[in-house]
């Protein structure tokens, strides 16, 4: 050691400070105030969130701790993560919340529940981690109306991943709410839970700062080599202080030189290890058991020191060395020091310390933590502990711990003695990290499997499960061929699993699109239609099948009547919460939505979208609900309400923002193209083509088109609009086809193409008489209309076109055929009819907010009546902001605070705080006169502006899309 004891003073780093060190955090005066913005008062809705960040030993939990000693006034809850914890899932959100419980009996029922069954208090289905999250947010609104509160979280790299998660969604939709969050971390690779949060990064100290604390630790010594300290250690309290401490002063020199390529952190963990080979023998087993030990529990700690024959004598050589404190709680002084007791410790040790630990820990109240600790007390093959984990874990999932259940699951798996068994636990945990998200991961462990001759079952279902994972990475061609794969191998085992399988090989062929695609649906049908079927009765996941079966078989009239059928089933299916994210629910996005449109059945489509949107929202699944918003929309853009499709696309991207999950879907694209935007759509729309081209994803390419075809029509450029509708209706797109005839149609009859009319009429008139609904049916005599030209029977097909698109709610159907109609009456020299039905298309177009026809049909009439006619406009204002626009249209349709907060993803208060200026800017008081007041003028001119909006920080696994 240096000849001089070190002096102990209060220093800036990660160790657990006392309230006389965190006074005199040498160098940190900006960083503190920082910090205290956070609890001093400020405007109202202000932002007091804020994530510091740094390297281990920079001084952040110095920091944090100084802020809680001066967060007077304010209720602190504190959590510090431990390693040994992370696969606990929402074990840091029992410990923010623990002084909040007795709140709970005021959250809206569905948020009780999510609490209750996350934190152990209640059973049933796990709810859904983002449903867990905005129960926190409502809990910690309500307790706020009470009380100021700060949640600090420390070691946040370290804190399981569902709690995580639910602090940086909490974070990210706090307003106006008393409540401040502080996070410290480290950087580490899930960083994206805590992305859009403000952050403060620490720097290490300044040389001057440095230079004042080093004598104060080490006292006086060689200036070359305090030079080289101060150096090496880059302004780190902790290197600052530790690195002198364990080396006399020819070791350190010699340290220095051959370690310059050594990271800070490892030199800390190696100079702690130097400490802690000094100490007896006993000290060291006890500082195991107490690294071993993830809640400091002196009671645990002590109970199983007994066991290995220790007492409270060990304790004081580890105490009088600054590693540890021993009080109510055990706290070591750095989580470097943890670390480096652990893995510096014999492994014997380690087995031995998780062995004491596991018979002290209590098998009712702790079972969970009893069972890791088994768990790591061997590294032999014990099925007795294996099955314990698989309790532990299914506990875990009941909680909504996918995570946490596929860590214990995989554990249980390496104990298991017998290799069948092994290889079926394996899977199981691959299964369920696919179903936590953690898709390179379940891989990893699917490579592990024994697979070959005697396993055919297992092959098929690994084979099945990565088709799974395939189409997840939006590798759809690939993910086709793996479970068409896997389907005709299940079909000697269990049919109906067969059947599914296929069904699921079929959608993602369906969505690799193009001539590729066109192919695998072709190849996949095939292969479907010898699958044996199952001995129960007709699912209506049989029945959806069949149809796609039929439908690439033996082409579209042959497949109408069980295209029928199996809506008419998807329709009258109960789907509750507990499908949410089944193949059946999944299905009537995936397929069911694609075959109503295909079938020409918008009502049903119609009420799928509505009905997964409805449910999705009741149950919290956000993930499923940013997809079911994205699908309503479409639905409802072709209905011509495009205010109600831009409130949902808001929605969709409110949830996109708080979730940290990509924007579902293209609806960005979809309203600007439909409203005539070339300045927003054209960008947009090159982009997802050349992306959804790279990445193999056809569907999306003809979607691309389909949008493009209606944006080009609009615009007058029927030549590129009819390249663009041709590609769709070649490639077969199922669904985007139905969409597309009309812009083929009436781009082909401006450019007297009579031979593409004729044979498209022949085709749209042989869908029409298959599945004669009035959408298919005014569509086909459109059709036949503009292929007439000017013959004499083209009047009564438009006149019979428009009869039967009146029945039908695909209104811009409607006002395409008024606008055609009207062209052709003009053409013919009648004035007056002509303008007619073009008022009626301007108008509607108008309304819809289609600009593009609206002013196509404005041309014409202009042309018509040889006036001007002035655009259709509704003089936007931007007196409301954009939250403030929504919140009042939710007031008038009678939603109360909490329901508007649940919608939109904010607490009562934040909405409250909101009205409050709806109702100053409108001159009013009260809900009743809110009401009924006309707000047209309010509407903020970026409604509906997908550049207003955030943007998405990740790509979408497709699955849902």
């Amino acid at each position: 050691m240096l000849d001089t004891a070190p002096t102990q003073v209060p220093v800036d780093s990660d160790a657990r400070p006392t309230p006389s060190r965190a006074r005199l955090l040498l160098g940190r005066e900006a960083e503190r105030r920082a910090l205290r913005s956070l609890v001093a008062d400020g405007p109202h809705g202000q932002t007091r969130t804020l994530v510091l960040r740094g390297e281990p030993g920079i001084g952040k939990s110095a920091l944090i701790q100084d802020l809680a000693d001066h967060a007077t006034g304010w209720q602190v809850s504190h959590l510090l993560g431990v390693e040994s914890e992370m696969e606990l899932s929402y074990s840091g959100l029992q410990q923010l919340l623990g002084s909040l419980m007795p709140s709970m009996a005021d959250l809206r029922s569905t948020h009780r529940e999510a609490l209750e069954r996350v934190l152990g208090q209640a059973s049933g289905e796990p709810p859904d981690r983002f449903l867990v999250a905005l129960a926190a947010l409502e809990l910690i609104g309500l307790m706020s109306k009470e009380t100021q509160l700060l949640w600090i979280v420390d070691d946040a790299q370290w804190v399981d991943r569902s709690s995580l998660q639910a602090v940086g969604f909490v974070a990210r939709r706090l307003r106006s709410e008393r409540v401040a969050i502080l996070v410290g971390s480290r950087d580490y690779d899930e960083e994206r839970d805590l992305a859009g949060l403000p952050e403060l990064r620490l720097a290490g100290l300044r040389p001057e700062d440095a230079a004042r604390l080093f004598p104060a630790v080490i006292g006086p010594t060689d200036p070359a080599v305090r030079d080289r300290i101060l150096a090496e250690a880059r302004g780190n309290p902790l290197a600052l202080l530790e690195l002198p401490r364990t080396w006399t002063t020819a070791e350190l020199a010699s340290e220095l030189t051959t370690s310059q390529h050594v990271p800070l952190e490892g030199r800390l963990e190696f100079a702690f290890t130097q400490r802690l080979r000094r100490l007896p023998a006993d000290t060291q087993t006890l500082l195991t058991l107490a690294a071993a030990e993830p809640t400091g529990d002196p009671g645990l700690l002590w109970s199983a020191a007994q066991l290995l024959g220790l007492d409270w004598h060990a304790a004081a050589p580890a105490e009088e060395a600054d590693l540890i404190e021993f009080g109510r709680r055990v706290y070591f002084r750095h989580p470097l020091v943890r670390a480096a007791v652990y893995r510096a410790a014999p492994l014997q040790l380690r087995l031995g310390a998780h062995g004491a630990l596991a018979q002290v820990t209590d098998p009712v109240r702790d079972a969970d933590n009893r069972a890791w600790h088994r768990a790591c007390s061997t590294v032999a093959y014990d099925e007795d502990i294996a099955v314990e984990l698989e309790r532990s874990a299914a506990r875990a999932r009941s909680r909504g711990g996918l995570m946490g259940a596929a860590a214990l699951l995989e554990r249980a798996a390496a104990l298991t003695p017998d290799p069948e068994a092994r290889a079926d636990r394996t899977l199981v945990a691959a299964k369920t990290k696919r179903d936590a998200g953690a898709l390179d991961a379940s891989l990893r462990l699917l490579d592990s499997i024994q697979l070959g001759r005697g396993y055919e079952l297992r092959g098929s279902l690994v084979q099945q499960l990565r088709g799974r994972i395939a189409f997840d990475q939006g590798r759809a061609q690939e993910a086709s061929a793996m479970l068409g794969g896997a389907a005709r191998q299940l079909e000697r085992f269990d049919p109906e699993l067969a059947r599914d399988t296929h069904l699921e090989a079929m959608a993602a062929a369906v969505w690799a699109g193009g001539d590729e695609g066109l192919a695998l649906i072709r190849g996949a049908a095939r292969a479907a239609r010898d699958a044996p079927r199952g001995q129960g009765p007709e699912r209506t996941s049989d029945l959806l099948l069949d149809a796609l079966v039929i439908r690439a078989t033996h082409g579209y009239v042959a497949a109408a009547p069980t295209m029928t059928r199996a809506l008419a089933a998807v329709r009258d299916e109960e789907i509750g919460a507990e499908d949410v994210g089944s193949l059946l629910w999944l299905a009537g996005n995936r397929v069911a939505g694609i075959m109503a449109i295909e079938a020409w059945d918008f009502s049903t489509g119609l009420v799928l979208a509505e009905r997964q949107v409805r449910v999705a929202r009741e149950t919290g699944a956000l993930l499923q609900l940013q997809f079911a918003l994205s699908f309503l929309a479409s639905f409802v853009a072709l209905s011509g309400d495009l205010r109600r499709a831009t409130e949902l696309v808001d929605e969709e991207h409110r949830i996109a923002e708080a979730t940290l999950v990509g924007s579902a879907g293209h609806s960005d694209v979809l309203l600007a193209a439909y409203r005539g935007d070339p300045a927003t759509a054209v960008p947009l729309l090159g982009v997802t083509i050349d992306s959804a081209t790279s990445n193999g994803q056809g569907r999306t390419v003809a979607f691309s088109h389909y949008l493009s075809a209606v944006l080009l029509n609009g615009l007058g450029r029927h030549q590129e609009a009819l390249d663009h509708a041709r590609r769709v209706v070649d490639w077969e797109a199922l669904g985007y086809q139905t969409l597309t005839v009309i812009e083929l149609a009436a781009a082909a009859s401006r450019l007297d193409d009579t031979a593409a009319l004729r044979e498209l009429s022949m085709w749209v008139s042989a869908r029409a008489a298959a599945t004669p609904t009035a959408w298919a049916l005014g569509t086909a005599s459109l059709v036949a209309a503009l292929g007439v030209g000017d013959g004499g029977s083209a009047e009564d097909l438009y006149l019979a076109s428009l009869e039967q698109l009146s029945l039908s709610p695909v209104l811009t159907t409607v006002a395409r055929t008024h606008l055609l109609y009207g062209e052709w009456l003009r053409r013919r020299g009648r004035k007056g009819d002509a303008r007619d039905h073009l008022v009626i298309a301007h108008d509607s177009f108008g309304q819809m907010g289609l600009s593009a026809f609206a002013d196509r049909a404005r041309r014409e009439l202009s042309a018509t009546t040889r006036r001007r006619v002035r655009r259709y406009a509704d003089a936007p204002s931007r007196r409301f902001t954009h939250q403030e626009w929504q919140i009042a249209q939710l007031t008038q349709g009678g939603l109360s605070n909490r329901e508007i907060g649940g919608r939109l993803f904010l607490s009562p208060r934040t909405v409250e705080w909101h009205l409050r200026n709806v109702f100053a800017k409108v001159g009013i008081t009260t809900r009743r006169q809110l009401r009924d007041a006309v707000l047209g003028s309010f509407v903020p001119e970026d409604a509906g502006d997908p550049s207003s909006r955030p943007e998405p920080v990740a790509d979408v696994p497709p699955e849902l899309g």
